[in-house]
């Protein structure tokens, strides 16, 4: 078992609205999203020696991540998005394209982030409670 981690970015904003401190207010981040890839080297193939191909998993979360997200409000995608209910939706967006994702960690800001792993035990959970807003 071999991991991989590719680090994004992208650039957002959003509104807290049950928060009872300033990010109740509109405002915005420059995020950081890692991906950890997990699984057994490839044996054959042009991914020969490799977990997963980085130029395929840059492709894919710039696909089903990043041009859904990078210079967005927030609120329009994910109802209250707090930095772990974004990280959910981002799992559950990435799961049918990159089913090997062993963890994934989104920076809000240089010293809070969220983190998810395919082995805790809510996380199954946490992708149910992900819905889009009811606007």
């Amino acid at each position: 078992m071999m991991r991989i981690r590719k680090l994004f970015r992208f650039e957002a904003s959003h509104v807290l609205p049950y928060h009872q401190g300033k990010c109740a207010r509109l405002h915005g981040h420059s995020y950081r999203l890692e991906v950890n890839v997990a699984g057994p080297l490839r044996e054959d193939g042009p991914d020969r020696g490799m977990v997963m191909d980085f130029g395929d998993l840059s492709r894919i979360v710039k696909t089903e991540i990043l041009e859904r997200l990078d210079h967005r409000h927030l609120n329009e995608i994910v109802d209250n998005p707090t930095c772990e209910r974004l990280l959910a939706w981002i799992a559950d967006a990435l799961a049918p394209h990159v089913p090997q994702v062993d963890e994934l960690v989104l920076w809000e800001t240089d010293t809070a982030c969220a983190i998810l792993r395919k082995g805790d035990a809510q996380s199954a959970q946490l992708f149910e409670q992900v819905d889009a807003p009811t606007s």
